[in-house]
């Protein structure tokens, strides 16, 4: 079974009844392992509001949460060094690690947060 790691915004927008996000999400449930780093929580918490709360709680229970371990750290900064983008978020360099590190496809609305050459993206458009 293959990793997929699914980027804050496709889970904001899965939490937010957009149709697309669940119709991606529900079709990876068979086919994939669905891992999300936990700088997506912290990301997702950030935003929250209020009346989301407790259908938060059970999206990320339901999907396995990456910590960030000395490897991954190590890569992000890597990534933060090496591409040359004034835009570039170390947030972003984080999840993209993460996924790195767990032979991982991103999935992502923001492809132009990922210009990563060595990970697999799939960028989905809302």
């Amino acid at each position: 079974m293959k990793n997929v790691l699914v980027d804050t915004d496709v889970l904001i927008h899965f939490l937010r009844g957009n149709v697309k996000a669940r119709d991606v999400l529900s079709g990876l449930l068979e086919e994939a392992d669905i891992l999300c780093s936990v700088v997506t929580v912290a990301e997702i918490h950030a935003g929250m509001k209020p009346h989301e709360h407790e259908k938060t709680i059970e999206l990320l229970e339901s999907i396995h949460v990456v910590d960030i371990t000395m490897r991954i750290a190590e890569k992000a900064g890597q990534y933060k060094r090496s591409i040359k983008s004034q835009s570039l978020e170390l947030d972003d360099c984080f999840i993209a690690a993460t996924a790195y590190d767990k032979n991982a496809l991103l999935l992502t609305g923001n492809g132009k947060h990922y210009p990563m050459t060595d990970l697999d993206k799939k960028i989905v458009r809302f």
